[in-house]
């Protein structure tokens, strides 16, 4: 039986741009600038960064979402979340939240901080037409709840969705993978070390370098670019001149039509319709 594996190779980079969301939060924004660059099923991945507070202490004040999920990696700082459903989740350094919009949920995000860095990520995952209406749900993580794969040459892997196997190394993230399969990785690479991953074919797959350098099979990769992955089933990292750090997505692709308007992402323009009507209505969330 053969074991050789197939390299998975850069076929193109998204570069982030600067953008704004919720009250004025600066961030920049890679996956979901334009619809050519979603990644099925990602729709969208902010990056937040700023020891400014005006940059920041805003925050997200209560609007509303439907036919999808968010997953916010918090690095460092301290946000507070407040939904309808009474949930509250205190998130800090480390710390993850993953929040199933599904039929409908109002919530709100504000940093808890007037001073220092505020840093981490917001992903946004879609769900087939078969689960966009299901109920909402909410997860709150603690940073001790993330298992993390350490490897002889000091590489790690924080595994925050998944199961993931590497070696011998087995580890089981907190949030279950749901239909998209989704896998979250955060990896650290020390200069000058090398790390060869598992992903499978099946899946799509993203690699967003927020530290350092790195070469994804040879191919340079520079901070704040998101490298959409081909096919292949193991991907080579290395970090020559210095170390890195990077998030390591994969998913299941949907292959649905999607339609969106701000919060809203449905399979046509007639259901984001009924969705702005319902929250006109008071019904988003019944």
């Amino acid at each position: 039986m053969s074991t050789s594996t197939q390299q998975r190779t850069i076929t193109r980079i998204v570069a982030a741009v600067d953008s704004q969301d919720g009250a004025g939060v600066k961030l920049k924004r890679s996956i979901g600038k334009n619809p050519a660059s979603r990644i099925d099923p990602f729709l969208m991945l902010d990056a937040f960064s700023s020891t400014n507070p005006d940059d920041y202490i805003a925050g997200f004040p209560p609007h509303p979402h439907r036919g999808f999920e968010t997953v916010t990696y918090m690095l460092d700082g301290h946000m507070i979340h407040k939904d309808h459903m009474g949930n509250e989740g205190d998130l800090r350094a480390g710390g993850v939240q993953w929040m199933t919009a599904g039929r409908g949920v109002i919530h709100e995000e504000r940093p808890q901080m007037t001073q220092g860095l505020i840093r981490g990520f917001q992903l946004w995952i879609n769900l087939p037409a078969s689960e966009k209406m299901k109920p909402a749900a909410y997860q709150n993580i603690e940073p001790e709840e993330i298992p993390v794969i350490t490897l002889d040459n000091g590489c790690t892997i924080k595994v925050i969705a998944g199961e993931y196997q590497l070696e011998d190394k087995l580890a089981s993230g907190p949030i279950a993978a749901g239909s998209t399969q989704v896998t979250y990785l955060d990896i650290h690479i020390p200069k000058g070390e090398h790390l060869s991953l598992p992903v499978s074919d099946s899946l799509s797959a993203f690699i967003y370098l927020f530290e350092g350098q790195a070469e994804i099979n040879k191919q340079a990769l520079s901070n704040d670019n998101t490298a959409v992955l081909g096919s292949g089933d193991s991907v080579t990292i290395h970090a020559p001149d210095m170390g890195a750090r990077m998030l390591l997505i994969a998913g299941k692709a949907i292959g649905e039509p999607i339609a969106q308007y701000g919060p809203f992402v449905m399979n046509s323009m007639k259901e984001v319709d009924q969705a702005i009507e319902d929250y006109q209505n008071n019904t988003l969330t019944n």
